[in-house]
């Protein structure tokens, strides 16, 4: 058995994310969570029919590690893939481009490239559906500026550049290039062309501009036979049909609501504008306690209180776990506890926080962060996530299995939205569990 597509994500949200816009297209997708063991099986376990998945995403969590552990852990996922005869490869990254100078896209990009010696490799985060566009090579967020955006203040990898290639040019070995709007405008031949004078100027890297999502599809079709591609989950809407058009892949599939009983519950870690007003939705109108890390705190103690809070709540109401705060008062804790110590203390907290959620009976959880999602996924044991329907674009509801590692016997079986700090609207938590039976 052999895959069509193999991705690897820079964080778990991030993945979701792509697993969801293949799903879309009609490809049957599966999300591993971490580097895959050697013997980690291609077809799920729980597959009723036990049939191969059309594409596979392998969730990192590599954004904010140093380059050199996400380039090794990128490689070994690859090696994973490529054992099972991936045909494409997909490094996917946030499609607001999160990153430092010094990575990871770049320097990920570059081990792939060399790893399967890739030529021109297209570099696109846009999304139009969820407001992300490229204009003359520079990355827009609604119609602002990425610079200018919510994305300048983030507490990890401020975004204070829009220009994407001068962006990537700091972070990767070769020439950046880019694919004009009118070229992408005027469909896949065109984008072909411009691959191939790039490729013989000796360009490593294109970003192409993108103003809608049929621009999306005109580079799907371009990028047929592409060994690798990279970009946010946008760049994946058109390469089903490549390999439908070649009698490789059926009718789409509806995907299917998690059938999963039990209370439910939010755990908000990111601190993005989308999901502090999400956040402040949701608690107009549910129990919700913020953890707030002081100088002295320990995970422990943190997510002992909120876990104390939780236990008044009837199991039958939802409710809100969070420790998202605005720019300054993120600034404030980790003044006091250094920036890296004060995003570990909160990650930990909301992972044990979610260890006891689940151990309390609450199976159905909306988990808000890219770290955040990450660390409750790990706690939880997560290895394998079925994608289900979307919620909002780029966040389905997913059915996650995995072994337990709260002490508990047997496997952790729970209902799991993971989604982006900054995707979704404001009515976001409300409308992720009212879609559930």
């Amino acid at each position: 058995m052999s895959l069509l597509v193999g991705a690897i994500a820079d964080d778990f949200t991030g993945a979701t994310d792509l697993a969801n816009t293949l799903v879309r297209s009609g490809m049957r997708t599966t999300q591993l969570i971490g580097v895959p063991d050697a013997d980690t099986p291609l077809v799920d376990p729980a597959s009723r029919d036990g049939s191969a998945p059309d594409a596979i995403v392998v969730a990192l969590k590599i954004r904010t590690v140093p380059a050199y552990m996400a380039v090794a852990e990128a490689r070994e996922a690859l090696s994973w893939l490529t054992r099972h005869a991936a045909r494409q490869i997909i490094w996917k990254y946030c499609s607001t481009f999160d990153s430092t100078d010094a990575g990871n896209i770049g320097p990920v990009a570059d081990a792939l490239r060399s790893d399967l010696g890739a030529d021109v490799v297209v570099a696109c985060p846009a999304f139009p559906a969820t407001g992300r566009t490229i204009y003359r090579g520079h990355l827009f967020v609604g119609d602002r500026l990425l610079s200018e955006s919510g994305m300048r203040n983030h507490p990890l990898t401020p975004m204070r550049d829009a220009d994407l290639m001068r962006v990537l040019s700091r972070q990767v070995a070769g020439e950046v290039g880019r694919i004009d709007f009118s070229s992408v405008n005027s469909g896949a031949a065109a984008i072909r062309d411009a691959l191939t004078e790039l490729s013989r100027a000796g360009i490593a890297y294109a970003i192409p501009d993108v103003l809608e999502d049929t621009h999306l599809m005109h580079l799907g079709r371009a990028l047929a036979g592409a060994r690798l591609i990279t970009g946010g989950s946008g760049i994946a809407l058109g390469l089903a049909e490549n390999f439908r058009a070649a009698g490789e892949l059926g009718a789409p599939v509806p995907p299917a609501l998690p059938d999963v009983d039990g209370g439910a519950a939010v755990i908000a870690g990111s601190c993005s504008e989308a999901t502090r007003e999400q956040v402040a939705v949701f608690a107009r109108e549910h129990a919700a306690h913020q953890v707030e890390p002081t100088s002295d705190a320990t995970a422990s103690s943190l997510a002992e209180a909120a876990l104390s809070f939780t236990r008044d709540v009837p199991s039958d109401a939802p409710l809100l776990i969070y420790s998202s705060a605005a720019p300054a008062a993120v600034a404030a804790v980790q003044s006091a506890r250094g920036r890296d110590d004060a995003g570990a203390l909160v990650e930990a907290a909301l992972a044990k926080v979610a260890q006891g959620l689940v151990g309390q009976g609450r199976r159905r959880l909306v988990v808000a962060g890219g770290e955040t999602s990450g660390a409750v996924t790990t706690a939880l044991g997560i290895e394998r996530l079925t994608i289900g329907p979307e919620i909002d674009p780029g966040v389905p509801w997913t059915l996650a299995e995995g072994r337990a590692r709260n002490g508990d016997a047997g496997h952790t079986r729970i209902a799991l939205a993971l989604k982006s700090g900054n995707f979704g609207a404001p009515d976001f938590f409300s409308k992720a569990l009212a879609m559930l039976p």
